[in-house]
């Protein structure tokens, strides 16, 4: 089931009180970005991030799941209606990820 695009824009919405948030479609499903990092994406409806060690102690209810089969687990943010908490994830998130690589053309 790929992820809907009303999910999606729900999830940005709900992400809206932080600067530069982004997304790419990818095959059905959505990568999200915050300030050039790859912080998750959204899988089935279901937004699911990076599990490093500062978003684990930041949630309250850890739960990994599988993006798709093959794939690394990540964590399940289950928490989506709070922005507040929303934004203090991916803040808590940002300096642990290392940044995106670019590739010289």
């Amino acid at each position: 089931m790929a992820t809907s695009k009303e999910y999606l824009n729900f999830i940005i919405e709900q992400l809206s009180g932080l600067d530069d948030i982004s997304y790419k479609a990818m095959m059905g499903e959505y990568i999200i970005y915050y300030k050039g990092k790859i912080i998750g994406g959204i899988y089935d409806n279901r937004f699911l991030v990076k599990p490093v060690k500062s978003v684990v102690s930041y949630m309250s209810n850890v739960k990994y799941e599988l993006p798709y089969a093959g794939a690394k687990q990540m964590l399940l943010v289950d928490n989506v209606d709070d922005k507040e908490y929303l934004t203090g994830l991916i803040n808590k998130i940002f300096d642990e990820l290392p940044n995106s690589k670019k590739y010289d053309e």
